[in-house]
């Protein structure tokens, strides 16, 4: 059995879990909403949870509440907000208002006062999307990944959860998103050309040497890359791009690392692995109920409070 000095959590803390099973509406991605959205009228759309027509203003599919009767918070993680109404949910601010990435809601809300009132428009940020909005909603502590961070992110897919990172970041910062797959690309490269901070990369991982010329040192690497040797992918592009005492966020798939193994124990020997890589692990939290056997594993890279790291950077 490994040890864990390192903090782990397995649900939402108090001020999280009274807006769990609001969240949880969200997969059920077109549920009803009245209000002001983004102009125009709108059915619902079909999500896991049923059918709802929503008579709101907006482009989107039955737009969230909005205007007046929605308040937006900041959330403890600097860059995420939520909004609060009828349903309480995870939102990033938009950079490109009007554009929807994924057919997500969006709720505008006029911020201000007088002449200095301006209208300001959010995304609904689903956890049962991304898993970097499942996490924050498990409570981990921190993602690392505050406005004007550079992130390297691994397995960006057609940019679904890239675009909140792009929000979140917002335009000082920087989203290296690297895909292997083509058809995949083909969407990331899309989101790119209307988000000036996301920098599409179509190339596999596992060779970080390839795309070493496009990506400068970043704050956070983020993993989502579903592979076995997911921790010596995420160590490559460490030792190329991420800064020390900078961090990594990996989502670990334990059916695709191991899935003969209990889920815990993949876990456990993916720590392991990423303490050999000179990464000193801080968080544990699993993605229950978004997401069935998977967890999230933070970790800083060469902590001068790690003996071992120091000694292996000397050497």
């Amino acid at each position: 059995m490994v040890a864990t000095s390192f903090r782990m959590a397995t649900a939402a803390d108090e001020s999280v879990r009274a807006g769990l099973h609001l969240a949880l509406h969200l997969r059920g991605a077109g549920s009803p909403g009245k209000g002001k959205g983004d102009g125009g009228k709108g059915k619902g759309g079909k999500g896991d949870g049923g059918k709802g027509k929503g008579k709101g203003k907006g482009k989107g599919k039955g737009g969230a509440k909005g205007g007046a009767k929605v308040i937006i918070e900041p959330h403890r993680h600097a860059g995420v907000f939520v909004a609060r109404g009828k349903e309480d949910v995870l939102v990033t601010r938009s950079m490109v208002p009007g554009d929807a990435v994924y057919g997500e809601k969006r709720i505008t809300v006029e911020e201000g006062e007088g002449d200095a009132k301006k209208k300001v428009e959010y995304r609904v940020w689903n956890p049962f999307r991304s898993k970097i909005a499942a996490a924050i909603l498990g409570g981990v502590d921190s993602i690392h990944m505050g406005p004007g961070s550079k992130v390297l992110y691994l397995g960006a897919a057609s940019g679904t959860s890239v675009s909140h990172v792009s929000d979140l970041v917002g335009e000082t910062g920087c989203v290296y998103a690297v895909e292997f797959s083509h058809r995949s690309g083909r969407d990331l490269i899309n989101v790119a050309k209307k988000r000036t901070n996301i920098i599409p990369i179509i190339e596999d991982a596992r060779h970080p040497h390839k795309y070493r010329m496009l990506v400068g040192m970043v704050d956070c690497v983020f993993a989502d890359v579903a592979q076995p040797d997911q921790a010596r992918i995420v160590a490559l592009n460490a030792h190329l791009f991420l800064k020390n005492e900078g961090h990594c966020v990996i989502s670990v798939k334990a059916n695709c690392i191991d899935s003969t193994a209990p889920a815990e124990h993949v876990f456990a020997q993916e720590v392991v692995k990423l303490k050999a890589e000179q990464f000193k692990p801080l968080e544990q939290l699993t993605l229950e109920p978004y997401e069935r056997d998977h967890a999230v594993v933070i970790a800083r890279y060469r902590d001068p409070s790690d003996g071992s790291a120091a000694k292996k950077q000397k050497v």
